[in-house]
């Protein structure tokens, strides 16, 4: 038999061991990942609350309708019978504040659902679908309070004015802002529809715009309202702002905090490089350190960065 018969050592086709894995039959320890803090399971609202909230929202729609609605309509016919041209200028301060509504609601219950509030009682799939549709009720009516200005005879409006902004013949700067606002929600609208051709990174930071918009949607009427002046239309404007303010604090304030609580599991913070226990050391190019003894399960890894 020659020496090129002759048959393979045992052993010896395999890579030499590496100093300090382990050997053949010890199992290689896993470090557990950071605890995440689960989100709220779907339960949704029990049947009696429901109809108890469904009862009470129709007992005071109802209350409202009656209380408002004679007086509307008699005040309606007058201005129809005595200055038919003021009814297209009742008609432009009603969409201004249903629209505002509408866009203070859409960004609101966006806020909500970055929050994870409402996840306990309502699917997340359905809630973001009502986000969205109340964007687009909430752009059509702002449509609506731009385009009938056309008809209305106390200035006169061209479509150039209405289409161009800070070319208002009324108040140029307020209006102008709620036509730059009116471009932002409509183009934060229309990323719903190509929101997976851009990424989901990018949607996001074009949805930061959101806050530009409902600020801009804010000082227009503020500034621009012939309202503005009444206490109820005070109350229209200050709570939707405390709410947006409210919900935007409590989110950063969960988002430092969640960020706090995971640096805090690994000494020395996030930042990279620096010699860890055992003389090992890691950095934000090279990667977690290599596990080692204190790596083993039950140590909460804490020698690891979380992944």
């Amino acid at each position: 038999m020659t020496p090129d018969e002759l048959p393979p050592t045992p052993g010896a086709s395999e890579s030499p061991p590496v100093a300090g894995a382990p050997g053949p039959g010890i199992p290689r320890a896993i470090t557990p990942r950071p605890a995440v803090r689960p989100a709220p399971a779907y339960k949704g609202l029990p049947l009696p609350i429901r109809i108890v909230l469904w009862a009470a929202f129709a007992v005071a729609f109802g209350v409202v309708l009656g209380a408002t609605a004679p007086t509307a309509l008699r005040r309606l016919g007058a201005v129809a019978a005595l200055q038919p041209g003021l009814l297209a200028w009742y008609a432009v301060r009603a969409l201004g504040f249903l629209a505002y509504l509408v866009l203070a609601a859409s960004v609101l219950y966006g806020l909500l659902l970055s929050t994870k509030l409402l996840d306990a009682i309502a699917h997340r799939p359905v809630s973001f679908a009502l986000h969205k549709d109340l964007s687009i009720i909430g752009l059509i009516l702002a449509g609506l309070h731009g385009v009938i200005l056309l008809a209305d005879a106390s200035f006169a409006f061209t479509p150039r004015s209405i289409l161009v902004p800070f070319a208002s013949p009324y108040s140029p700067l307020a209006v102008g802002i709620g036509q730059l606002t009116f471009y932002a929600s409509a183009v934060i609208l229309l990323s719903f529809y190509v929101r997976r051709r851009i990424g989901q990174r990018t949607w996001r930071l074009l949805h930061y715009v959101t806050f530009l918009s409902f600020a801009g949607a804010s000082y227009h009427g503020i500034a621009s309202g012939s309202d503005s002046g009444s206490a109820w239309a005070l109350w229209v404007y200050l709570v939707p702002v405390t709410a947006m303010i409210f919900l935007t604090t409590y989110r950063l304030v969960v988002g430092l905090s969640n960020r706090v609580r995971r640096l805090g599991s690994v000494p020395g913070g996030a930042a990279g490089g620096g010699i860890v226990p055992g003389g090992r050391s890691g950095s934000s190019e090279t990667g977690p350190a290599p596990g080692g003894p204190l790596d083993r399960p039950g140590t909460g890894g804490f020698l690891r960065r979380p992944t």
